[in-house]
């Protein structure tokens, strides 16, 4: 934009009153001098190593805050809503337990005995009052992918040659030196489920201890919606053997999406008509009613357990109607009642494992963090992200050892939880109760519970996660940002690989972050009539602009990948190019010097010259004509965060082109700490002309009208 005087006319009436108003001046404060680091680290070292009896207390009740709680626990006013949530979400645990146990590749024992453990801990190390921690289904799938591969790896008979949970026995001293007996398929395939649980608490636990509990700030919540919106299309896939009847192997690797389909499709022949016939039951029968439990959620005390229900009525048809032996329908086998005896976790699989659980890991406590919060804001508390992060990493660890697999909060469970009353903890020890009376007695019960059952629960419960695509037109409306990184995250969890989505899924919101800072554009700024405020031109009416002094907004940091960007907008927003304005006074001085050569030239010649020169002086002319309306610019930089070195050189480089032009270029409204940037930067010279520091628009607007105008020719002036 070229700054002419017909058009710069609009703030002229207040301004003989603004210039004498005295300019802001403001005193920095000293800052205290860098200590060496020296005696740095050695007061670090004092406070973090100092040992009182009160530091001693203060960090035995913030390790395990049960005990600042619990002695504080008001029995009569919190106890029923404890007991009455805990009783529910413990019914609801038993078959979701041993249904989400198949998603892992593991027997229904282990999963009850993940849901006991980890109610338990983190009772007693977690800040939230509300959440569910125990097993939540992408974690299962991740878990179950490295299972399957560890499984193959390791020679055991695939799914599809396995009729029982007691089969495909290998030496355990060829595979497993940590367990020192004979290991069936199903004993390894716990054993690498514990050590990548017990791998990625490993992980948790050290997050915590470097206090980096921040990361989760870095996944937002359209990447962690995607994410598991994509992990629940592979979830749903994975069940659809279960609910046809078939024996085929989970496939390895990428896209399995496609190849799960492609088998299932090679295999549509073989489906056992048992199991279809009892999967749409009773999918026919808990879809409907669980919609009955969302809708009248608000009159219900508590959400009526049709899973439970379920689970026994098809427990008794396959017990009395001899569905596995006349039909051969697959069950999930014995069930032993009581506890194994604790198990190392197999050391020389760690290498192995070792990119996984590291997925698990952040997965598991984004999940756990996102939710605490949530319910905590909701109710008014706060939840501590790093112990959040020891009590997820124990969680993991400990019942590692009891042949357990990855934990974690758990949405669903934790909305039961919250609206059947719960108040505190106490209610996750009563779930524990709950597990523990099916682990001693029950358990043995649920023999011929059919596997398609256990699939159909599983899908049941994906319904929250599916309803997502539902609202992909909401989320484009409101953001499209966030709905591009919600599809991609998906897409690439779902078609390509899990894993994966979350890895691109955090890439794909960085450089969102980081295109946002290149697409920023350089405003022009006018003043308000009534006062001494200025807002961008284009947005708002009855704005004016000084004479000669343009105002421009930068709304962005200035660093490394952006500072070409930012001059580019500048200059265009100008209107006026200073590194082109330079060469073409170059070209017009060149030719005023050529003009003496004019005259020995034949006339056609002289009259072919004299256009081309025409042409090239209407346009040096009008270049310079924009400069010469031009005298000064100020550049608001209370949008700009932060200045790097490249930064800095980029103002620097845009006050030299310009002043070598004539125009003067002032920054306003600068922050402390990009004043400081700038100081090191050697933005200002030593000179104390030039330092001249403006905490106001209207002050370096005021500071450049009162700078005598420029007179003189082309040679670099107006």
């Amino acid at each position: 934009m070229t700054h002419g005087d017909d058009c710069c006319t609009t703030a002229e009436d207040g301004v003989e009153s603004d210039q004498q108003q005295q300019p802001l001046i403001l005193e920095r404060l000293e800052k205290q001098q860098d200590k060496n680091w020296k005696s740095v680290v050695s007061h670090q070292l004092k406070k973090r190593c100092s040992c009182t009896a009160e530091r001693a207390k203060s960090k035995i009740l913030g390790f395990a805050p049960i005990l600042r709680w619990l002695p504080r626990y008001q029995l009569r006013e919190w106890l029923l809503g404890d007991a009455m949530s805990g009783l529910i979400v413990g019914i609801l645990l038993v078959p979701q337990s041993i249904a989400y146990s198949l998603l892992a590749s593991q027997d229904p024992i282990y999963g009850l005995y993940t849901s006991f453990f980890s109610s338990i801990i983190y009772a007693i190390l977690g800040t939230s009052r509300h959440i569910s921690v125990g097993i939540f289904g992408v974690l299962c799938l991740l878990v179950g992918q490295v299972v399957d591969r560890e499984l193959a790896l390791a020679g055991y008979l695939t799914e599809s040659s396995v009729s029982s949970n007691s089969s495909g026995i290998l030496l355990a001293g060829q595979r497993n030196d940590s367990v020192g007996v004979e290991c069936d398929r199903s004993c390894y395939a716990i054993t690498v489920g514990a050590t990548v649980t017990f791998t990625a608490g490993v992980y948790q636990v050290l997050m915590g201890i470097f206090q980096v509990g921040f990361v989760s700030v870095y996944l937002s919540n359209s990447l962690l919606s995607g994410f598991a919106t994509g992990a629940s299309l592979t979830i749903l896939t994975s069940q659809f053997k279960y609910l046809l009847g078939l024996k085929i192997p989970r496939p390895q690797g990428w896209f399995t999406l496609f190849k799960t389909w492609y088998s299932l499709l090679s295999n549509l022949g073989n489906t056992n008509i048992c199991d279809l016939v009892t999967s749409l039951v009773c999918l026919l029968v808990l879809i409907p009613t669980k919609e009955l439990n969302d809708r009248f959620k608000g009159k219900l005390k508590a959400p009526i357990p049709f899973e439970l229900f379920v689970v026994i009525i098809a427990t008794l048809a396959s017990h009395f109607g001899h569905f596995n032996t006349d039909y051969g329908s697959g069950v999930a086998g014995d069930i032993p009642t009581g506890f194994l005896p604790p198990q190392m976790p197999m050391w020389t699989l760690i290498p192995n494992v070792a990119v996984d659980a590291f997925s698990i890991a952040i997965v598991g406590f984004a999940i756990t963090v996102s939710l605490s919060e949530m319910f905590a804001k909701k109710h008014g508390y706060t939840v501590d992200a790093n112990q959040e992060m020891y009590a997820i990493g124990f969680c993991n660890i400990l019942p590692s050892f009891f042949r357990c697999f990855t934990t974690s909060a758990a949405l669903t469970k934790t909305l039961v939880k919250e609206s059947t009353g719960c108040q505190t903890q106490v209610s996750g020890l009563v779930s524990a109760l709950v597990l523990l009376l099916v682990l001693l007695v029950i358990a043995p019960l649920f023999y011929s519970l059919q596997k398609c059952v256990l699939a159909v629960i599983i899908v049941v419960n994906l319904r929250g996660a599916l309803r997502k695509f539902t609202e992909i037109p909401h989320m484009w409306r409101a953001n499209r940002i966030d709905a591009s990184i919600w599809l991609i995250t998906m897409a690439t969890s779902a078609l390509v690989n899990t894993e994966l989505g979350l890895l691109v899924g955090v890439l794909v919101s960085a450089f969102c972050v980081l295109g946002r800072t290149q697409q920023a554009q350089v405003l022009e700024l006018g003043r308000a009539t009534t006062r001494e405020h200025y807002e961008d031109l284009s947005s708002y009416r009855g704005l004016g602009t000084h004479p000669g002094v343009a105002v421009f907004r930068y709304g962005a940091p200035i660093y490394y990948a952006n500072q070409s960007l930012f001059k580019k907008s500048l200059y265009r927003c100008v209107g006026l190019d200073p590194v082109k304005e330079k060469a073409y006074r170059i070209k017009f001085n060149k030719k005023n010097k050529k003009q003496g050569k004019n005259t020995n030239m034949k006339s056609e010649e002289k009259e072919a010259a004299g256009k081309a020169d025409e042409v090239e002086a209407g346009v040096t002319a009008t270049f310079m004509n924009s400069s010469c309306s031009l005298r000064s610019l100020v550049i608001d930089c209370s949008t700009i965060l932060f200045v790097d070195t490249a930064g800095v050189n980029a103002l620097k480089e845009v006050r030299k082109d310009y002043g070598e032009l004539g125009i003067k270029v002032v920054l306003a409204q600068c922050s402390a700490s990009v004043l400081d940037d700038l100081e090191r930067g050697g933005y200002y010279p030593g000179d104390e002309e030039n330092r001249v520091i403006f905490f106001t628009i209207a002050d370096a607007v005021h500071y450049l009208q009162s700078l005598p105008t420029p007179n003189g020719d082309y040679d670099g002036k107006c």
